[in-house]
C-alpha cells in the first residue's frame, strides 16, 4: 500500500452554504448538466460540492486551473480527459461531499450513518462480516463502515456496485483501507488505495 495522507481527503459538510446559481456558473458544462439532472436542489448542491472539491484539489496538488472534463470508463468509472496520469474518486450523501486526488487508482465512499437493516446487510455482506456487524457495540455503524469499504474498493477499480458485494473485501487486506467515522456529523467515509 502506498503512503495515503488523510489529510488529502478534501471534504465539504456545509454544502448548503454557497450560492448554488453562482457555482454552477464556475464548472464545466458538461458538470452543470449532469447536477441539473437532480430533481431536488440539496442533489445539485452535492454534485456541484463533489465537482468543486476536485476542482480545489487539482489547483492545490497539481496547479491545474480549468475545469476537469471527464471521460468514463466501461462501467462509468470517470477519468480526467487530458490528464490519464491522475486518478480521482467523488462521492455524497446528504450530509457531505468528498473528494480524493492520486497519482495512483484510489477510491473513496461516504455513506450516511442509518438505521441498520439486518436484510440489506445480508443481501450485501458476508456471513463473517453480518456476524461481525451484529457482535458490534453499534451495528449500524460497523455496517457503514464495510458499506464504505466496499464501495471505496469497487470505486478504485472501476467495477460499482454489483452482485458480488457480498465477497468484494475476502482477500483484500485491512490496511488498504483509511476509515474515518464522524459519528456526530452522522457520516463516515472510507478511502480505498491498493
Amino acid at each position: 500500500m502506498r503512503n495515503f495522507a488523510p489529510e488529502m481527503v478534501y471534504i465539504d459538510d456545509k454544502t448548503d452554504a454557497f450560492d448554488l446559481q453562482e457555482a454552477l456558473q464556475t464548472i464545466s458544462e458538461q458538470r452543470r448538466q449532469q447536477a441539473l439532472r437532480f430533481k431536488h436542489e440539496q442533489g445539485q448542491r452535492l454534485c456541484v460540492a463533489a465537482y468543486l472539491l476536485l476542482k480545489r484539489a487539482l489547483r492545490e496538488q497539481e496547479g491545474i486551473l480549468e475545469n476537469p472534463v471527464f471521460a468514463y470508463g466501461p462501467h462509468g468509472k470517470p477519468s480526467i480527459v487530458g490528464h490519464p496520469e491522475l486518478h480521482f474518486s467523488l462521492s455524497h450523501c446528504k450530509e457531505a461531499a468528498v473528494c480524493v486526488l492520486s497519482r495512483h487508482p484510489i477510491g473513496i465512499d461516504v455513506e450516511s450513518i442509518g438505521r441498520y437493516r439486518e436484510t440489506v446487510a445480508h443481501y450485501a455482506m458476508s456471513d463473517a462480516e453480518v456476524a461481525r456487524i451484529e457482535q458490534a457495540e453499534h451495528p449500524d455503524v460497523e455496517f457503514v463502515r464495510l458499506w464504505t469499504m466496499k464501495e471505496s474498493l469497487l470505486k478504485l477499480t472501476g467495477e460499482g456496485i454489483n452482485d458480488h458485494m457480498k465477497y468484494v473485501l475476502k482477500d483484500i487486506p485491512e490496511r488498504s483501507f483509511t476509515t474515518v467515522e464522524e459519528i456526530e456529523k452522522n457520516y463516515i467515509y472510507t478511502v480505498c488505495e491498493l
